[in-house]
């Protein structure tokens, strides 16, 4: 029971933050939109921004589970890098489009921008890490520093979120898919053994 009402309160929040934004959105009309009192509200969160980094936590949880599916897969390290990283970008794209008004003051805000990476980074890099340490095992890549690679790698990919997820690349002739096809060739070319 506790569990639902919580995860209920994270996705009504989800759902007024979206459509409403969330400075427009107040503890009052979260708590009137789960049929809940404010009381309620404040016994699992403390304010508006304990909720809305629930909302985000949840929403990466959904990222790292598809994520993590793909290092129990049966093909290369090498395809599990590709799959990785066109699996990262899309399910960042449909996160932040299911999110509505949200993604808008989320992109102007770099520290909310900050705050939602620092709760998935570590994850990513710890299933980067497992796709490389793989590779290395097999003798398909050539990486000494499995660890710091992943970092490097994780962050590359991060900053070409924004330009993923808006579409900024097609002013230089770049397509979505030709961007992950492109950004695994780099990193594929980097660290592949010879």
């Amino acid at each position: 029971m506790v569990l639902k009402t919580r995860d209920r309160l994270i996705e009504v929040a989800r759902q007024l933050f979206a459509r409403k934004g969330i400075e427009n959105t107040t503890m009052n009309d979260i708590a009137s939109a789960s049929d809940k009192g404010r009381r309620t509200i404040y016994t699992y969160f403390k304010n508006k921004r304990d909720i809305f980094n629930a909302v985000i936590e949840q929403e990466t949880d959904k990222l790292m589970e598809t994520l993590r599916m793909i290092l129990d897969k049966p093909i290369s390290p090498a395809e599990k890098l590709s799959m990785y990283i066109e699996c990262r970008f899309e399910t960042m794209r449909e996160i932040v489009s299911r999110n509505g008004s949200l993604k808008a003051g989320f992109f102007r805000d770099v520290r909310k921008v900050d705050r939602a990476r620092k709760l998935v980074s570590q994850k990513e890099i710890e299933i980067l890490s497992c796709i490389l340490r793989e590779g290395v095992d097999k003798g398909q890549f050539a990486v000494s520093r499995v660890h710091q690679t992943a970092v490097v790698i994780v962050h590359a990919i991060h900053g070409l979120d924004v330009p993923y997820i808006r579409d900024n690349l097609a002013e230089h002739g770049m397509d979505k898919s030709q961007v992950m096809q492109d950004l695994s060739d780099i990193i594929l070319n980097g660290i592949r053994r010879r």
